[in-house]
Parts: structure tokens; C-alpha cells; sequence
């Protein structure tokens, strides 16, 4: 396309107040995806771009799905809504005892929602429903970590730990944070998990001491922090988190809204790291991003705490309009047959050897001071420019989109989190991609 042609066709831009984005800039010179298959975007201009971010983390079995729209449509057309409260539909049902069955052992009662900030804060009030319900009302803290990234509702922000998503926003009365366990001194350029940093775990008996554990509701961490930049946790940090955590009756929340299906090589991170949750909150894979929905899983120990009181009563006064949509459960059914059928939520430990050593290649390129990778995840972290934090990261990732290739930026981390069905030869040329753009940033 000319200039003239690519102004002609450009949407009004000026409507949309786009979420998460600098939205002057951005309009300034807008960068528009049109179209996309497999592993590539089509820009409007025409050109294909890789994807190295599975859209927003999300896209696990790669873009246009045939199998996926055809379900959504076929729904759309029989039943396109259900309401979910005192009301159900098939589907739903299907789709909670199919996800039951992959989840980790015991985490086989679900509950739906329409995103990851919607899991996260409905694991969150399922936490305290459940003290309440056992009679222990009084464990009312919630306990996030620095660095943190648990959505944008007011309960995510609150246990979160991004400065930026909090800054402007009330946040939770009593939510704490344990201490982030990047460690850049010791840990720098780990491949898998870092060596250093279990006993970062230890921070929670600071927080019992302080307020006591009859006080302290749930401990919240993603089990890999993704947004903070692919912080893989240190050798054993999870393990005992889960020792301190059943040591004083604090329930154990997971976020697998980024390493759930597939991510790291394993259903879920916490059969990788052989590490059960009570509670597990997911999104993004579910549906591989073609339909907005997410699900939490509980144990049943939480489930059926609350599942008493007087005949007819509702036992948790809590969910959602889109709760369960049809169309969302019949993309998630589809889903899982395609991660099924193409053996996708083991296929990253397949690919994930020559990943890391492509990845770990970049360790000379101009201003890395760190890589960090786990599964088919990597960050490559950049010394920032004096005075202006975040700006080489910008410039590298629209660089790398001009260069052909999408990746996900956040301040001076570079992240890479391809589809799943990714050849090692596109794992290649995405990193070779980075790189090259790499050579000649400032």
C-alpha cells in the first residue's frame, strides 16, 4: 500500500482510549494488526510479522483456529446466551469437568469468570468466604509480592506489585507484600531457575510475626512473574512457600493466568514444579485467546467449606454476567482438543533446550545485562539510558515489530513468549530478529 491508500483506509483513531498504551503516542503513528494465521500477524501495510508474544501470552496454539471458530459459531447460532446464575447449560458443565481433569490433583472445582483480573479477585474473595465459612473470620489479610501482576481490578492492584498499576488507585486495607526475588548480583543470566533465593520464601514468617497468622487470609505469587519481566522463581522458593503456607493455615493462591496451559512444558506450573496450590486462577490459554473468559480452580477442602448452610441458600454471593457464556465454553472445548490433539501442553519441553540457548546467545549483544528464560519464556533486560528508564526497551520493541517480529516490552525487559507450535527454526529467527535490532539500538 502508499501513504495515501494506508490514510484512506486507517480507522478514526481518536475514539478508542486504548488500555495500557501511551495513547498520544501511539496515534501518532499508530501500528495496526489486520489479520493473522499460525504464527504471524499481517500488518496493515501488508507485511508479516512473527509473533513472539503469543498475542498477550495468550495465543498458545497459534492464530485463526479453524476448529476454534467453527465451535464459537456453531454456539453462537444454537444458543448464543445462558444466564448462570440459578440457570446453566451443558456446556459449562463439559467445560469445568474438562479442566478438572488437567488440573493438578484435588483442584478440580471451577469456577468461571471473564478474564484474569476477574480470577484473581474472585480467588480472592473465595479465600476469605472460606475462612469466614470455617469461623475464621479474622484472616482478613491478603499477602501479594513486590513485583507482583495480578490484573487491574481493585484486588489485583491491592496484592500486586507494580508501582505504576497502584500509584493513582485505592488499593485493599491490610495487603502485604513479600520481597520480589529478583537478584540480579547472584542470579544473572540463569538458565531455568535461578540457584539463589529459597530463602526469600522466609519473608512470610516477617509478615506472621508482624500481624499474626490467625490474621493473614491467602499468599498470592505467580508461579513465573511475567509481567515484572520472566522472573523464574529461585531452586525451592515454591516448595517452601507451600511449607509456610500450610505450617500456619494461609491458603496458597497460584496465578497461571500467564504459565497456565502449556507455557512452561507442563499443563500448568504446578505440576512443573510438583507444587499444589489450594486455589489456581487462569485465563489467557484457556480459550487461546478467541474468546475473552477465565476459570479458577479450588480445592475441594475450599470448595465444600463453603458449601453449607441452610437448604437453597447461595453458598458464595459472588460471579459474573459472562460467567460461563456459551460461545466461551464451546472456544475453550475446542481448545483443549486442539492442546490435546497436538500434544501442545508438553510441547515447550521439547523446545524449550534449543530456546534457552538461543536466547542465551544474545549475552553479548549491545546493553544486556541479563537473560532469564524458563520453558518457552525469556526476558532479555537492558541497562536503561540515563535519564530515561523504559525508552531503549520501547525503541527495541518497535524495532524488532519493524524488523518483523512482535514482542512484549515492559520498561527495559524484552519478552518473548512464542505459540506453542512454534518450529525450533521460527524460535530461531525470532531471536535472530532480536538481536539484530539489538546491534544497532543506542
Amino acid at each position: 500500500m502508499n501513504d495515501i491508500s494506508d490514510r484512506l483506509n486507517r480507522p478514526d483513531l481518536d475514539a478508542y482510549w486504548m488500555p495500557f498504551t501511551a495513547n498520544r503516542q501511539f496515534k501518532a503513528d499508530p501500528r495496526l494488526l489486520v489479520a493473522a494465521k499460525g504464527m504471524y500477524y499481517r500488518t496493515e501495510d501488508g507485511r508479516e510479522v512473527m509473533d513472539g508474544a503469543s498475542g498477550l501470552w495468550c495465543v498458545n496454539a497459534g492464530h485463526g483456529r479453524d476448529e476454534i471458530a467453527s465451535a464459537v459459531g456453531q454456539q453462537l447460532a444454537a444458543l448464543d446466551y445462558a444466564p448462570s446464575f440459578q440457570m446453566g447449560h451443558p456446556l459449562a458443565f463439559d467445560f469445568a469437568t474438562a479442566l478438572a481433569k488437567l488440573a493438578p490433583a484435588g483442584l478440580d472445582r471451577i469456577f468461571f469468570t471473564g478474564s484474569g483480573s476477574e480470577s484473581v479477585d474472585t480467588a480472592l474473595k473465595i479465600a476469605l468466604a472460606y475462612h469466614r465459612a470455617r469461623g475464621d473470620g479474622a484472616r482478613t489479610r491478603l499477602i501479594g509480592r513486590e513485583k507482583g501482576y495480578h490484573g487491574v481490578g481493585f484486588g489485583g492492584i491491592s496484592v500486586g506489585g507494580l508501582v505504576n498499576n497502584r500509584r493513582a488507585f485505592l488499593t485493599l486495607p491490610g495487603a502485604e507484600h513479600l520481597g520480589h526475588t529478583h537478584d540480579l548480583a547472584r542470579n544473572a543470566f540463569s538458565r531455568g531457575l535461578p540457584a539463589h533465593g529459597a530463602e526469600r520464601a522466609d519473608d512470610l514468617e516477617r509478615l506472621v510475626a508482624l500481624h499474626g497468622a490467625e490474621t493473614i487470609a491467602a499468599v498470592i505469587v505467580e508461579p513465573v512473574a511475567g509481567s515484572a519481566g520472566v522472573l523464574p522463581p529461585p531452586v525451592g522458593y515454591l516448595e517452601r512457600l507451600r511449607e509456610l503456607c500450610s505450617k500456619h493455615g494461609i491458603l496458597l493462591i497460584f496465578d497461571e493466568v500467564i504459565t497456565g496451559f502449556g507455557r512452561l512444558g507442563a499443563p500448568f506450573a504446578a505440576q512443573f514444579f510438583g507444587v499444589t496450590p489450594d486455589i489456581m486462577t487462569t485465563a489467557k490459554g484457556v480459550t487461546n485467546g478467541a474468546f475473552p473468559m477465565g476459570a479458577v480452580f479450588a480445592s475441594r477442602a475450599v470448595h465444600d467449606a463453603l458449601m453449607q448452610g441452610p437448604d437453597g441458600a447461595i453458598e458464595l454471593f459472588h460471579g459474573y454476567t459472562y460467567s460461563g457464556h456459551p460461545a466461551a465454553c464451546a472456544a475453550g472445548l475446542a481448545t483443549l482438543e486442539i492442546y490435546r490433539r497436538e500434544g501442545l501442553l508438553t510441547r515447550a519441553a521439547e523446545l524449550s533446550p534449543g530456546f534457552e540457548a538461543a536466547v542465551h546467545g544474545l549475552r553479548e549483544a549491545p546493553h544486556v545485562i541479563d537473560i532469564r528464560n524458563l520453558g518457552l519464556m525469556a526476558a532479555v533486560e537492558l541497562s536503561p539510558r540515563d535519564g530515561a528508564p523504559g525508552v531503549r526497551g520501547y525503541e527495541t520493541f518497535v524495532r524488532c515489530l519493524q524488523a518483523g517480529a512482535l514482542v512484549r516490552y515492559t520498561g527495559d525487559t524484552i519478552a518473548l513468549s512464542p505459540p506453542l507450535i512454534a518450529s525450533a527454526e521460527e524460535l530461531e529467527r525470532l531471536v535472530a530478529i532480536l538481536g539484530g535490532v539489538l546491534a544497532d539500538v543506542t
